[in-house]
């Protein structure tokens, strides 16, 4: 199914690399240790192989390889290193993704009857588009927005103005005997 290049890298042929007492004595710097060494997971939802450095967490391989996944599409649970006719050896978000070997792959393992799939998110009010609504909207630029003493005084002015009304009110209502008096006399002197 996978061809060598394919399996799992993180082998290091002993022959090709001197170890490092060799290199001394003979005085050449070991050109393979430069080497990158990675290990390959394939993704079983979306047939992709990730390539990971070696000693990475389980955890984290896991989160990057689902928040690459498109929406509908089922969700990795966890990573296991398979080999044809043997029993899985499943990684634990702590555990640090390892080769076993020849023939050994590291894949992804998903829900069988898919019921953890990715979904769309819902939209919050912060990732929401405002609404075209000038008190919805930001001002524009330039323009002064109301500051706190601005809106201090109008409440100040507002509450002296309710005060204007309703002295005048109170007084017209105090004196409202002695103009209803004073009017009914002069109409009584105007028809009489």
């Amino acid at each position: 199914m996978f061809s060598e290049a394919q399996i799992v890298g993180e082998k290091l042929v002993a022959a090709n690399l001197p170890s490092m007492g060799e290199g001394a004595e003979q005085g050449k710097e070991p050109s393979d240790v430069s080497r990158i060494l990675f290990l390959e997971v394939l993704c079983k939802s979306s047939g992709k192989i990730w390539r990971f450095a070696s000693g990475t967490d389980a955890e984290f391989a896991l989160r990057l390889i689902n928040s690459a996944l498109g929406y509908g599409v089922p969700v990795a649970l966890y990573i296991e290193s398979a080999k044809e006719g043997e029993e899985t050896v499943k990684f634990g978000p702590k555990a640090t993704l390892v080769n076993y070997g020849e023939g050994w792959k590291l894949q992804t393992a998903i829900d069988g009857d898919g019921y953890l799939m990715r979904r769309m998110p819902k939209q919050s009010p912060s990732s929401m588009k405002p609404l075209d609504s000038k008190y919805m909207a930001k001002p524009p630029p330039g323009s002064s927005t109301m500051t706190t003493f601005q809106f201090i005084w109008k409440i100040l002015i507002a509450f002296a103005f309710m005060f204007l009304l309703a002295g005048t009110l109170a007084f017209f209502l105090e004196n409202l005997p002695w103009l209803i008096k004073h009017i009914t006399s002069s109409l009584e002197q105007w028809f009489m």
